[in-house]
């Protein structure tokens, strides 16, 4: 293994681990990656990081880091090429409540929406219109701006839309037929874009002893 290059924790379609691989992409750091299946986690991600969720970025020096988002503000430390981490105090608190927005209190709902049977208190069409708050506020902002936070992507976007696309996955015809088209084209370029496509690779669950694979950076 090459003990020169982070180790990242990843399982593919969680819109948490997405979101990190993203900014490492985005940022040009290369890093090991390790699949992970949820039902059979590895001793070596339970041993660095008792929560057991993903991603968790194992550093050159040994330091872990189990928080997406502080993962994305790590690889945006290493380089922010196009300035998702906006120097402008103001732009930099909408991206920060935007995140929040999204990760507190969108999430739980998009959590009951997609797996409804687990919460039988209420109904999926509740926990849909309960997220759909989230979706009416972004809608309002991109009719407003072509990005979340301006005229180009930051954090806020790159952070929150993986979650808008397992949103939209749930029921894919209510989505497509909802109120929200600018949102929709928002999607949609982010789902086309070489950058999510570079993200989206599939690798078999890595085991002790497995030949590393290395996620270089978009060039």
């Amino acid at each position: 293994m090459n003990t020169k290059l982070p180790i990242l924790y990843t399982f593919r379609r969680c819109p948490y681990a997405i979101r990190a691989r993203l900014a490492i992409a985005y940022s040009g750091q290369a890093v090991v990656w390790r699949e992970v299946l949820l039902k059979e986690k590895p001793t070596e991600l339970l041993r660095l990081s008792p929560k057991a969720t993903v991603p968790v970025l194992q550093l050159v020096d040994g330091r872990v880091i189990d928080e997406s988002l502080e993962i994305m503000l790590w690889a945006l430390e290493q380089s922010d090429p196009e300035k998702w981490l906006d120097e402008n105090r103001n732009k930099l608190s909408h991206i920060n409540e935007l995140i929040q927005k999204n990760d507190f209190h969108f999430k739980p709902n998009l959590d009951r929406y997609k797996y409804s049977v687990r919460y039988p208190e209420s109904t999926a069409i509740n926990y849909r219109n309960l997220g759909e708050r989230f979706l009416e506020h972004l809608e309002r902002r991109l009719t407003l701006t072509t990005y979340l936070v301006g005229e180009r992507k930051t954090l806020a976007d790159t952070a929150i839309f993986p979650f808008i696309r397992q949103f939209s996955g749930v029921d894919p015809e209510w989505f497509q037929d909802a109120p929200y088209p600018k949102l929709r084209y928002w999607l949609q370029q982010w789902v086309e874009s070489e950058l999510f496509q570079h993200v989206m690779p599939k690798y078999a669950q890595w085991k002790e002893g497995n030949t590393p694979i290395v996620f270089p950076a978009l060039n």
